[in-house]
């Protein structure tokens, strides 16, 4: 599902509030809706939407019934009646505020943002944004004074980087809303507030869960649990992945079998390999299907932590791109060695 969002989008309503560490900060309402203006909007969609550039998308949820989560039943109330946008505004600050206990977690602006003609999958769409700002850069302000300048200093958010946000589309109530979310702050114990405490979202199945999925158990068998069955040689486990990354790449939809049979090959290792998937979905509590259509952009994020590296004591680092049949493996009287064949030296 492609998501182009700030060509079309407009804004058309915007609520502010600054919601704090409940531990140590407050909570500080509004008492109305903010009044923008042309030159505001174009800055406000810069900020809140130019972050959200991967496809990865996801849904509302609540372990016994999807109206008891907070945000989703707040944004349900926003499209049915625009008006609402303060009143929920307010609910979903506050509700924000209760989960921030965690001495870490930073305060700052919360704002929700109701968009129209926001762009999903080739409709457009209405979406109500959510954006927190905690970290806070500084400002030099430079102007003439007299003969001379003056400079001051401020502190001040900077459009460029955004610390949290989702994107609530008007699509797909019933099954929780598409929901893109971006949170660029938090490493820690903290990290999962915004999206698991405030949000409460799951990872929605589509054709990027499925792709990531598939990816990583691949990742998994060939790193982990090949080696632990086969003698196998770290070259061999590159090229099976780059093999793997290379079948994802240059087709549009997945066959567990075709994948199979064009990727592992060996018979013994087939078997193995459908083992494997069936513990990883339980240890992992993910679903695995045989057939998709690929995510293009799930297959670039992954094949970043696809290692094609081979790394030899702390000397040397020889990365494999193509051929397997170039490298050779063996041992003399000084220890173990790598031969490797090219054509020409660049």
């Amino acid at each position: 599902m492609e998501m182009i969002l700030k060509d079309s989008a407009a804004i058309k309503g915007i609520a502010i509030h600054k919601v704090g560490n409940k531990l140590t900060e407050g909570l500080h309402l509004s008492k109305s809706v903010f009044q923008t203006n042309e030159e505001l909007d174009g800055l406000f969609l810069d900020y809140f939407l130019t972050p959200f550039k991967n496809q990865e998308y996801f849904t509302f949820y609540h372990d016994s019934d999807l109206d008891l989560n907070e945000v989703y039943t707040y944004a349900c109330k926003v499209f049915d009646d625009r008006v609402a946008l303060y009143d929920q505004s307010v609910n979903l600050a506050k509700h924000l505020f209760e989960k921030s206990t965690h001495p870490k977690i930073k305060g700052g602006e919360f704002y929700t943002v109701y968009f129209k003609d926001c762009a999903l999958g080739g409709e457009r769409i209405e979406a109500i944004g959510l954006f927190k700002s905690e970290n806070k850069d500084t400002f030099l302000k430079v102007f003439a004074l007299g003969d001379g300048f003056e400079i001051l200093s401020e502190q001040g958010i900077n459009i460029h980087k955004l610390d949290k946000g989702c994107l609530i589309f008007n699509t797909e109530r019933d099954k929780g809303f598409v929901v893109a979310v971006v949170d660029n702050t938090n490493k820690g114990a903290e990290a999962q507030y915004w999206i698991d405490d405030f949000l409460h979202v799951k990872q929605r199945k589509d054709e990027y869960y499925n792709t990531q999925n598939v990816l990583s158990l691949c990742k998994h068998f060939v790193t982990q649990e090949l080696p632990r069955q086969y003698d196998v040689s770290k070259a061999d486990q590159v090229d099976l992945l780059n093999k793997s990354v290379k079948f994802f790449k240059e087709n549009e939809s997945f066959d567990m079998k075709e994948f199979s049979n064009e990727v592992i090959e060996n018979p013994e290792i087939i078997e193995s390999f459908k083992r494997f998937k069936d513990s990883y979905q339980r240890e992992q509590d993910i679903d695995i299907i045989d057939n998709f259509s690929i995510s293009e952009s799930a297959v670039k994020k992954q094949a970043r932590v696809f290692k094609s590296v081979i790394k030899l004591d702390k000397n040397f680092h020889i990365y494999i791109h193509g051929n397997r049949e170039l490298i050779e493996q063996g041992s003399d009287e000084k220890g173990k060695y790598y031969k490797v064949y090219y054509k020409e030296e660049t």
